[in-house]
């Protein structure tokens, strides 16, 4: 039987709001499976969803530029948010992120290509940076999107200075329609990303597991409710719609309007345009998401220093 530790406990609250003895009970049952708690707590009706969003501890920025046919975004970490405020290191971002654009997202690929008005390569001037501003930094990710035909539009939320922020889109959307109309949809549609946060574009990028993991989740649900096992299905069928209401993109509902699907509005532009209009993919990237902060006790690190 795994140790059910006050930290497991902690996590477990924070991932699904629910009561501490209720926690404590789902890790036993599950032995200490965090994951399996989740869905213990979720099938007593005890939990929401799981939102896996840890505490965010990463700082820095993300950048997202744009050319025509093409785009990139990069996120930047440093140690605090100070350093974004800081005009150098956003010069760093932004010119890490046109460097992405034009020589590719891989980001170990990236680090060894020559930086801009130097004779240091990527990986150099990011130490030399460090040096200089005097935060540890972190060249976490990039991704880059381009279309055949069309345009790659871009969106950054709460910008510091334009195409610099907290949270960077990128949609690309493929077609031979007029390029002005496809940039304001394309706008449009990086703002609803941004502030719906879809994991996949389409149904079928949903991964199996996830997909899996929630169908037995709803099942258990509604076995609950006593029904025979043909209405049941047809309760999952109906509930797993609404999941894919939620994180598929095409399938979501248009902030812009709160009542189209985002694929009824791509439709509808294309046939406004005179010619057909793929969304043909999106990135979103939210500034230090998935890095778990460490708690630090400042009084018990006092003591430890003292007691050295």
């Amino acid at each position: 039987m795994a140790e059910i530790t006050a930290s497991l406990v902690k996590d477990l609250r924070e991932k699904t709001g629910a009561g501490m003895m209720d926690c404590k009970k789902a890790l036993k049952e599950t032995d200490g499976d965090l994951d399996a708690a989740v869905d213990w707590l979720r099938k007593k009706g005890l939990a929401a969803a799981a939102k896996k969003a840890g505490r965010v501890a990463a700082e820095g920025l993300v950048a997202v530029t744009t050319d025509g046919t093409r785009g990139a975004a990069l996120e930047l970490n440093a140690e605090t948010d100070f350093v974004a405020r800081n005009e150098t290191f956003q010069d760093l971002v932004e010119t890490l992120a046109k460097l992405a654009l034009t020589e590719g997202a891989d980001i170990e690929a990236l680090k060894g290509k020559p930086y801009p008005g130097t004779d240091r390569t990527v990986e150099e001037e990011l130490t030399h940076q460090v040096a200089t501003i005097g935060e540890n930094m972190n060249l976490r990710r990039a991704a880059r999107l381009e279309v055949g035909q069309g345009i790659v539009a871009g969106y950054v939320h709460n910008a510091v200075r334009p195409g610099l922020g907290r949270i960077g889109v990128l949609v690309a959307l493929e077609s031979a329609g007029d390029a002005a109309k496809l940039a304001e949809l394309g706008k449009s549609i990086a703002m609803h990303v941004a502030a719906a946060a879809p994991q996949y574009l389409t149904r079928d990028e949903v991964d199996t597991a996830a997909l899996d993991r929630e169908r037995a989740v709803l099942t258990e649900q509604a076995r609950e409710s006593g029904k025979p096992e043909n209405i049941i299905e047809k309760m999952v069928e109906g509930r797993l719609r609404k999941f894919y209401e939620e994180v598929c993109l095409l399938d979501q509902t248009y902030v812009m309007d709160n009542e189209s699907k985002v694929g009824k509005v791509v439709e509808a532009a294309g046939k406004d345009m005179g010619a057909p209009v793929t969304l043909a993919g999106f990135v979103r990237f939210n500034l230090g998401e998935g890095i778990e902060k460490e708690d630090k006790d400042f009084a018990a690190e006092v003591a430890q220093q003292l007691n050295k």
